[in-house]
């Protein structure tokens, strides 16, 4: 199921339940998304190229030896364990608002996402 094309961007399918998800969830817990809003479109584009690789949207920023016992182990899968229990964001996608690198938004729209990602490509 893994994709060989690690460059190769997310699906829009993905994208856009990621976005979306990102969104909501950050409403719903009084988060913020980073004031840079390039590092909050790398993160949302990294957890649904791995929603699209391996099922389920595993924390783009970390090193895995085997992201799919990651993905099945759930810990690391957003929001993962240290965010739900803690609000710790190793990502910066969702900060708290004391957090230095918190912004305003609790939103980001699919154009904003792609053309920081376009980049990467």
């Amino acid at each position: 199921m893994s994709s060989t094309n690690e460059t190769q961007q997310a699906s829009a399918k993905n994208l856009e339940l990621m976005r979306k998800f990102s969104e909501t969830y950050a409403k719903r817990t009084g988060t913020y998304f980073c004031a840079d809003p390039s590092i909050t479109a790398v993160v949302i584009e990294g957890l649904a190229k791995h929603k699209d690789d391996y099922g389920a949207p595993l924390c783009p920023c970390r090193h895995y030896d085997d992201k799919e016992a990651e993905v099945k182990a759930s810990y690391w899968n957003c929001p993962c364990v240290p965010m739900q229990e803690r609000k710790e964001c190793h990502c910066m996608l969702f900060l708290t608002e004391d957090n230095d690198f918190a912004g305003d938004k609790q939103d980001i729209s699919m154009d904003e996402i792609r053309s920081t990602t376009n980049q990467y490509v």
